[in-house]
């Protein structure tokens, strides 16, 4: 298959956003004739026509609006690449941000909240995987990623990971499930949500060996949202930093247990280095 014309596709565009080949053509600095036989080079690379003529005014097939929706899209980035390399200040690109899966919702929105406030900002937020997340970053397709886990040195590897935050990780709960006198009683009466393999779960290990005891672990999870769902349902006791349950807190629907766990929760920024990085970043990573 021929490569597209995109001398053509900018052509077309224009005629479609004009709705008129007079003014088009004007707008071009082209004839009307040559114009014309540009639209129809076009149509008949793609073995459609673009235009239905309606007395004076041209309007776009559905094959027309189709061709439209992507010759603005192949444009636009254009236009976004030449604003980032010229640096334009009135033409910021979205922040692109990748997230990990289980990471909590209330520390994604503390992290977005510079961001959110810039009325003229947009951010695409993604989530998934740490390996998926980490090959987009290199592949220039997200900003930052947001993790629990600084990603290991590899050769050749150029990933920045910025603290950002630590929080202690405790058990959480409903009040009824609190009146016990000390962390290995608890662990051992109560059944406990945990996370699943993570630098907190790592420490909860470490925890139950030191204590010397066996807890009933009633959930394995690997999504915040659903360890809050699951503690306020009373279903046992979760272990997580308190900014994952801050608004159960808040409202008493939850308690904290008053005994330190000596887990910890560290929460990253990660991003790559680069002579051309989104001009906000700074705004959400600490100096």
């Amino acid at each position: 298959m021929d490569t597209l014309n995109y001398h053509h596709l900018r052509y077309f565009r224009a005629v479609a956003h004009e709705g008129n080949l007079t003014r088009a053509a004007a707008q071009l600095n082209l004839s009307q004739s040559a114009l014309s036989i540009q639209i129809k080079a076009l149509e008949a690379r793609l073995g459609h026509d673009l235009f239905d003529r309606v007395g004076r005014q041209l309007r776009l097939t559905e094959v027309g609006r189709i061709a439209l929706d992507h010759a603005d899209r192949i444009f636009g980035t254009g236009e976004d690449l030449m604003a980032i390399l010229n640096r334009s200040a009135d033409a910021t690109p979205p922040l692109r941000v990748g997230a990990l899966s289980t990471l909590s919702r209330n520390f994604q929105i503390q992290f977005l909240r510079p961001a959110l406030a810039d009325p003229e900002l947009d951010i695409v937020l993604t989530s998934g995987g740490s390996t998926q997340l980490l090959k987009a970053l290199s592949d220039l397709a997200l900003d930052v990623v947001l993790t629990t886990d600084a990603p290991r040195s590899a050769a050749g590897s150029d990933f920045i990971a910025h603290r950002l935050a630590a929080h202690p990780a405790r058990l959480h709960g409903v009040p009824g499930r609190m009146d016990h006198p000390d962390l290995a009683t608890l662990l051992t009466c109560e059944p406990v949500i945990v996370p699943t393999e993570s630098a907190m779960r790592t420490g909860f290990n470490r925890l139950i060996a030191r204590l010397g005891v066996q807890p009933r672990i009633v959930a394995d999870v690997d999504d915040m949202a659903m360890v809050r769902l699951l503690a306020r349902e009373g279903v046992g006791l979760a272990l997580a930093p308190d900014i994952v349950l801050a608004d159960e807190i808040a409202t008493g629907q939850l308690v904290t247990a008053p005994f330190d766990t000596g887990i910890t929760d560290t929460f990253y920024g990660v991003t790559t280095q680069r002579s051309f990085p989104h001009p906000l970043l700074h705004h959400v990573l600490p100096d």
